[in-house]
């Protein structure tokens, strides 16, 4: 069976930057955002961005182009022990708890949409929520959600997932842009722009560890690197094409689009909540939904409001479904229609978990997704630099201009020693926080530095190992 590739560049750029962009920046950033200092938060998530998010998007972008393949087919099929496939079969679970939650805010979502022309959340927005969030409706919903996802799946990667991104990446970049300016002329705006902007370096060294791990976990949540996605999308492009070039571009959209989504939220929150008190998940749903209830044309706004995080909901889930269909269609040789089909009724089984049971929700939304991801892009930064080396590092150059090519040695020993440590320390402070322990900094550090150690003299030794037992089997 042929395996389809993007139709241009422009369409693997804006179906990157639209899975990257999706609820993790309009829904969750502000949230995250607020539940971490403002400020102090977007900071931090703004190095990591650029600092890992982008070598860590490189890494799975040399991982999926030199395979060709699914997360599973990749490690499968390049060089390296067997075992490593594991990582690969994480990448797909890691998928199927992502849109199992992320399809019950999709429904949240939708359902506010079509309820904007009504004013039905108008009369008591935090009742309204708390009274359709979880249950039959919110699991309708859910369905619903997942079918829109699942038809622009099963068209494929050109007449499917590119031409729809290709369609609603400007239209959210360009309703955004209407809804800060109107966000602006708000009664209280410069108390959220305050709030989002300013430095509160003492908010930082009080709670370092809390925001640090949020923003990391939120970065590569964002970014949608580490459970896989960018491996897939990668594995479309061709080899005339740079992907240093590719990957700073997604991340710099990315980034655009969620100070921008910060820009419309906080000035409403401080505006008509007295501020990000709301917090959570459903502060988009209650805060701000509250806000169009007190103004002229509301029902419009809301509508506009929610069309915008509805289209960015959607270019997110495409991109979280096509990993599953992908290894289907890959390792079954299995039609894209089959394979979707199937996937959807796996993912009405295990999305019905979170949207019945909020506390299932909560674990899956905010603590169990950013580990997996956190996990998962350490495991994709040991296995390029040390398992692919050489590989990685040519890979790197295909297509690249003279400037990049010459980062691409530097690159593979960062990501092979520096990035995962850090990445080990945020893991294990989050980790370690969930289980209820509160070690030192410093203890975290040395363990994660351990850690980086003791992998990369495995991961050395067993692919010595694998080296030496091809030798011996071709004599």
């Amino acid at each position: 069976m042929s395996r389809e590739t993007w139709a241009s560049r422009i369409g693997f750029i804006l179906a990157a930057v639209g899975s990257a962009v999706g609820l993790g920046n309009i829904w969750r950033f502000p949230w995250m955002t607020a539940e971490n200092g403002g400020s102090a938060f977007l900071l931090m998530y703004l190095l990591i961005v650029l600092g890992i998010g982008v070598p860590g998007l490189l890494t799975a972008f040399v991982i999926g182009r030199r395979s060709k393949r699914n997360p599973v087919g990749a490690f499968k099929s390049l060089k390296g022990s067997r075992a490593w496939t594991l990582l690969g079969v994480l990448c797909v679970v890691t998928s199927v708890v992502l849109i199992s939650f992320y399809s019950v805010v999709g429904g949240w979502i939708l359902r506010y949409f079509v309820e904007s022309f009504t004013g039905a959340y108008f009369a008591d927005p935090g009742a309204h929520f708390e009274a359709i969030n979880f249950g039959t409706s919110a699991f309708l919903y859910q369905i619903a959600f997942l079918g829109v996802t699942a038809l622009i799946v099963m068209a494929g990667v050109r007449r499917g997932i590119e031409a729809t991104t290709k369609f609603m990446m400007p239209g959210i970049a360009v309703l955004l842009v209407a809804l800060a300016i109107w966000a602006s002329r708000q009664p209280n705006a410069i108390e959220g722009y305050q709030f989002y902007l300013a430095f509160d370096g003492g908010y930082l060294a009080d709670n370092f560890l809390a925001v640090l791990g949020s923003a990391a976990g939120q970065a590569l949540f964002t970014l949608s690197v580490g459970g896989g996605t960018m491996i897939t999308y990668a594995s479309y492009i061709d080899d005339d094409r740079s992907l240093p070039f590719d990957a700073t571009m997604i991340a710099g959209l990315n980034l655009s689009i969620g100070i921008l989504a910060g820009l419309v939220v906080f000035p409403l929150l401080f505006s008509f909540a007295g501020g990000p008190t709301g917090g959570g998940p459903g502060a988009l749903f209650v805060s701000i939904a509250g806000a169009f209830a007190t103004l002229p044309a509301g029902q419009l706004l809301g509508a506009v409001f929610f069309l915008v995080v509805l289209l960015a909901a959607i270019t997110s889930s495409i991109s979280i479904l096509e990993i599953p269909v992908a290894f289907v269609v890959d390792e079954f040789d299995l039609e894209r229609s089959m394979a979707t089909r199937g996937m959807f009724v796996l993912i009405v089984g295990t999305g019905a978990l979170n949207a019945f049971n909020a506390d299932v929700f909560g674990l899956f939304a905010d603590q169990l997704v950013d580990l997996l991801l956190t996990l998962g892009l350490i495991g994709f930064m040991f296995y390029g630099a040390w398992v692919l080396g050489p590989d990685a590092v040519q890979e790197f150059r295909n297509g690249a201009g003279r400037v990049s090519r010459s980062l691409a040695t530097p690159w593979r020993y960062a990501i092979g020693t520096v990035f995962p440590t850090f990445l080990l320390f945020t893991f294990y402070s989050d980790a370690l926080s969930l289980a209820g322990y509160s070690p030192g900094t410093s203890v975290i550090a040395l363990v994660a530095l351990v850690t980086t150690v003791l992998f990369v003299l495995l991961v050395l030794w067993s692919e010595q190992e694998v080296r030496t037992e091809n030798v011996d089997t071709a004599d």
